[in-house]
Protein backbone atom coordinates (compact mmCIF):
# COMPACT_ATOMS: atom_id res chain seq x y z
CA UNK A 1 0.00 0.00 0.00
CA UNK A 2 1.28 3.46 -0.77
CA UNK A 3 1.07 6.50 1.50
CA UNK A 4 -1.56 8.33 -0.48
CA UNK A 5 -4.52 9.50 1.52
CA UNK A 6 -7.65 7.69 0.37
CA UNK A 7 -10.10 10.31 1.58
CA UNK A 8 -10.16 13.95 0.63
CA UNK A 9 -10.24 16.15 3.71
CA UNK A 10 -13.35 18.20 4.28
CA UNK A 11 -12.82 21.96 4.19
CA UNK A 12 -12.95 23.90 7.44
CA UNK A 13 -16.37 25.23 6.39
CA UNK A 14 -17.64 21.70 5.69
CA UNK A 15 -16.25 20.47 9.00
CA UNK A 16 -17.92 23.32 10.88
CA UNK A 17 -21.23 22.51 9.19
CA UNK A 18 -20.89 18.83 10.04
CA UNK A 19 -20.04 19.68 13.63
CA UNK A 20 -23.23 21.75 13.92
CA UNK A 21 -25.20 18.92 12.34
CA UNK A 22 -23.63 16.39 14.73
CA UNK A 23 -24.46 18.65 17.70
CA UNK A 24 -28.08 18.68 16.56
CA UNK A 25 -28.30 14.93 15.86
CA UNK A 26 -26.19 13.55 18.71
CA UNK A 27 -25.24 14.41 22.24
CA UNK A 28 -23.38 17.76 22.11
CA UNK A 29 -21.04 16.65 24.90
CA UNK A 30 -20.01 13.61 22.85
CA UNK A 31 -19.25 15.83 19.87
CA UNK A 32 -17.22 18.22 22.03
CA UNK A 33 -15.29 15.33 23.58
CA UNK A 34 -14.58 13.91 20.12
CA UNK A 35 -13.26 17.26 18.89
CA UNK A 36 -11.09 17.60 21.99
CA UNK A 37 -9.74 14.07 21.50
CA UNK A 38 -8.90 14.73 17.83
CA UNK A 39 -7.14 17.99 18.65
CA UNK A 40 -4.99 16.21 21.24
CA UNK A 41 -3.31 14.03 18.59
CA UNK A 42 0.14 14.83 17.32
CA UNK A 43 0.96 14.98 13.62
CA UNK A 44 2.48 11.49 13.94
CA UNK A 45 -0.69 10.20 15.63
CA UNK A 46 -2.82 11.60 12.81
CA UNK A 47 -0.54 10.08 10.18
CA UNK A 48 -0.77 6.69 11.90
CA UNK A 49 -4.58 6.95 12.20
CA UNK A 50 -4.89 7.78 8.49
CA UNK A 51 -2.56 4.90 7.55
CA UNK A 52 -4.59 2.52 9.70
CA UNK A 53 -7.78 3.78 8.04
CA UNK A 54 -6.31 3.37 4.56
CA UNK A 55 -5.34 -0.22 5.34
CA UNK A 56 -8.69 -1.20 6.78
CA UNK A 57 -10.72 0.37 3.95
CA UNK A 58 -8.52 -1.34 1.36
CA UNK A 59 -9.02 -4.65 3.19
CA UNK A 60 -12.77 -4.09 3.08
CA UNK A 61 -12.59 -3.47 -0.68
CA UNK A 62 -10.77 -6.79 -1.03
CA UNK A 63 -13.62 -8.45 0.93
CA UNK A 64 -16.39 -7.15 -1.35
CA UNK A 65 -16.46 -10.25 -3.59
CA UNK A 66 -16.84 -12.43 -0.47
CA UNK A 67 -20.14 -10.73 0.60
CA UNK A 68 -20.90 -8.53 3.66
CA UNK A 69 -21.40 -11.46 6.06
CA UNK A 70 -18.14 -13.18 5.16
CA UNK A 71 -15.39 -13.73 7.69
CA UNK A 72 -13.15 -11.25 5.84
CA UNK A 73 -15.84 -8.57 5.75
CA UNK A 74 -16.76 -9.01 9.39
CA UNK A 75 -13.10 -8.92 10.45
CA UNK A 76 -12.77 -5.67 8.51
CA UNK A 77 -15.83 -4.21 10.22
CA UNK A 78 -14.42 -5.18 13.62
CA UNK A 79 -11.22 -3.31 12.70
CA UNK A 80 -13.32 -0.34 11.55
CA UNK A 81 -15.26 -0.33 14.83
CA UNK A 82 -11.98 -0.21 16.76
CA UNK A 83 -10.67 2.49 14.42
CA UNK A 84 -13.67 4.68 15.26
CA UNK A 85 -12.36 4.81 18.83
CA UNK A 86 -9.75 7.27 17.59
CA UNK A 87 -12.61 9.73 17.15
CA UNK A 88 -15.18 8.62 19.74
CA UNK A 89 -16.55 5.38 21.11
CA UNK A 90 -19.79 4.85 19.23
CA UNK A 91 -22.63 2.69 20.42
CA UNK A 92 -23.79 -0.10 18.12
CA UNK A 93 -26.71 2.07 17.04
CA UNK A 94 -24.35 4.95 16.21
CA UNK A 95 -22.24 2.61 14.08
CA UNK A 96 -25.32 1.70 12.05
CA UNK A 97 -26.21 5.37 11.59
CA UNK A 98 -22.64 6.19 10.57
CA UNK A 99 -22.56 3.37 8.02
CA UNK A 100 -25.91 4.57 6.69
CA UNK A 101 -24.36 8.02 6.27
CA UNK A 102 -21.52 6.50 4.27
CA UNK A 103 -23.94 5.14 1.69
CA UNK A 104 -26.71 7.76 1.78
CA UNK A 105 -25.03 11.12 2.44
CA UNK A 106 -23.41 12.45 -0.75
CA UNK A 107 -20.65 14.15 1.25
CA UNK A 108 -19.46 10.79 2.54
CA UNK A 109 -20.41 8.61 -0.42
CA UNK A 110 -18.32 10.73 -2.80
CA UNK A 111 -15.21 9.96 -0.74
CA UNK A 112 -16.00 6.26 -0.54
CA UNK A 113 -16.75 6.11 -4.27
CA UNK A 114 -13.21 7.34 -4.99
CA UNK A 115 -11.89 4.19 -3.29
CA UNK A 116 -14.48 1.84 -4.79
CA UNK A 117 -18.07 2.67 -5.82
CA UNK A 118 -19.28 -0.47 -4.04
CA UNK A 119 -17.60 0.23 -0.70
CA UNK A 120 -20.14 2.46 1.07
CA UNK A 121 -23.08 0.16 0.41
CA UNK A 122 -20.98 -2.90 1.23
CA UNK A 123 -19.94 -1.38 4.56
CA UNK A 124 -23.52 -0.40 5.34
CA UNK A 125 -24.67 -4.01 4.89
CA UNK A 126 -21.66 -5.47 6.68
CA UNK A 127 -22.13 -3.15 9.68
CA UNK A 128 -25.79 -4.13 9.96
CA UNK A 129 -24.78 -7.82 9.99
CA UNK A 130 -22.02 -7.11 12.54
CA UNK A 131 -24.33 -5.24 14.91
CA UNK A 132 -27.05 -7.87 14.59
CA UNK A 133 -24.46 -10.52 15.52
CA UNK A 134 -23.41 -8.46 18.56
CA UNK A 135 -27.03 -8.21 19.69
CA UNK A 136 -27.76 -11.89 19.03
CA UNK A 137 -24.55 -13.86 19.56
CA UNK A 138 -24.56 -17.46 18.40
CA UNK A 139 -24.17 -20.01 21.21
Amino acid sequence: MNDRQLFAAFSEQEQAGMEKEAMRLYDPETVKASNKKWKSYTANDIKRIFEEGNALYLALVEAIPAEPGSTAAQAGIERWQLHMNHFWTPSPEQLVVLADHYSLDPRFKTNFDKIDPRLAEFMDKAVQIHIEALKNPKP
